[in-house]
């Protein structure tokens, strides 16, 4: 189906990367063990609800893709903690072999419209930055973390998500935050 057909999913990323958070609040609530986790676990489910607003209306198939997104992070971070348990070398070579893996499995979806790019070796490079920038580089850092880190620890760090794809949200796509959106991401 070329892009043309898809039907509109356009959502906020901020309400995006709020959804997706909520995988790994989840697991960090699971392992909830103190007042002061507990209050910061309040703080980000009230960070998640001003962010979205419970506003299922206008977008629906792009909250199911927020949604989905938000499932397969968490696995992403059950599986990668799996992935890490034997050290952080022992993790990448793992990585590597899934990252293969996905290549084989992706890649006929996008060979009908890969077309030129096969042939522009500008394209080709700027293809494989933006692979190595958005995929090889922060995943192999995360097995580094996932390797020193609990499941629990490495999903509060992760709270900076919601709050990073704001800032890409104002500064790449001009979606200026509302007042209600700036207090959850700070939430």
């Amino acid at each position: 189906m070329c892009a043309s057909t898809w039907p509109s999913v356009r959502l906020p990323l901020g309400i995006v990367g709020a959804i997706e958070f909520l995988g790994p609040i989840g697991l960090a609530a699971a392992s909830v063990r103190s007042v002061r986790n507990t209050a910061a676990l309040v703080f980000a489910m009230g960070g998640v609800y001003l962010l979205t607003n419970l506003r299922f209306s206008g977008q629906p198939l792009g909250y199911v893709f927020a949604f989905a997104n938000c499932a397969l992070f968490l696995l992403y971070i059950l599986l990668g903690h799996r992935m890490a348990r034997g050290g952080g070398s022992a993790g990448v070579e793992r990585l590597a072999a899934a990252m293969l893996v996905a290549f084989i499995v992706v890649s006929p979806i996008g060979l009908k419209s890969v077309g030129r790019a096969l042939f522009e070796p500008k394209l080709l490079m700027a293809g494989a930055g933006v692979g190595i920038c958005s995929s090889v580089i922060p995943y192999i850092c995360d097995q580094f973390a996932m390797a020193r880190l609990s499941k629990a620890t490495f999903a509060t760090l992760l709270s900076l998500l919601p709050a990073t794809a704001c800032v890409i949200g104002i500064v790449v796509l001009r979606q200026i935050p509302t007042f209600s959106e700036l207090v959850g991401i700070g939430a």
